[in-house]
């Protein structure tokens, strides 16, 4: 019997960097906003449902305007996210009664594709916690406090991480309890959380496997990652 799955889109972010009224997942990309393309994906997959997250007071228009428009149904519930990422995947995960698997993605992600859903289900199944993302292709440096070069990473080792993050629903809800419940402790150590599976790693001490994603799996956040799609979809 197959898990239920479920994804959390998030389409909450100012997109401050854009440099652009209109929000970057709003922003057209070909005929269609940034947003339509991971939706898409996720409604044509085996999926089961979407809980989509947006930005305070835009729960009607994205009903409207995309979900509507473009015959999402398998987005059952619409959400508002809240001042940072993690809050707005607490958000989403507080609309998920089931247990199954969470694919956790950022909606400023078009180029998810059905084979990255489907690695990462496999790993999921295996691990309880996955990631996708791609081997660096550059060489890293580690900066000291004064911008000198600290230390080189072995590049082998070193793993650009993109969306969807994939998790046990129970785990993923397990390890933003406790981060909520400590996260005025863990802003006072300098903790700052940045994706998902640090909250699995930090706060649960879960591994999290890594599985590779596409190196066109980019996320859009300024006016050239636009530029890049845009050839992306020509191709």
């Amino acid at each position: 019997m197959k898990e239920k799955t479920l994804a959390v889109v998030l389409a909450a972010g100012a997109g401050r960097r854009m440099h652009s009224d209109v929000q970057k997942q709003y922003l057209l990309l070909k005929d269609k906003p940034v947003i339509y393309y991971a939706l898409k994906t996720f409604q044509d997959s085996f999926i089961d449902e979407i809980v989509l997250v947006v930005g305070q007071g835009e729960t009607a228009y994205c009903r409207r305007e995309i979900v509507e428009k473009f015959h999402f149904s398998k987005v059952r519930h619409i959400v508002e996210g809240g001042k940072e990422r993690y809050h707005s995947v607490g958000n989403g995960l507080k609309a998920i009664t089931d247990e199954g698997y969470v694919f956790i993605h950022d909606g400023a992600r078009p180029f998810l594709s059905e084979e990255i859903l489907r690695r990462a289900y496999e790993a999921v199944r295996e691990y309880q916690a996955c990631v996708v993302g791609m081997p660096v292709k550059d060489t890293i440096k580690i900066a000291d406090d004064r911008g000198f070069a600290r230390m080189t990473p072995n590049r082998e080792l070193v793993w650009q991480v993109q969306t969807p993050q994939v998790f046990t629903i129970a785990l993923a809800k397990a390890a933003y309890d406790k981060l909520f419940l400590q996260e005025e402790e863990l802003k006072k150590q300098g903790i700052t959380v940045t994706d998902d599976a640090m909250v699995v790693e930090t706060l649960l001490n879960h591994p999290v496997k890594l599985v590779k994603g596409s190196y066109e799996n980019i996320k859009i956040t300024t006016p050239e990652d636009l530029d890049i799609a845009r050839s992306f979809l020509k191709e």
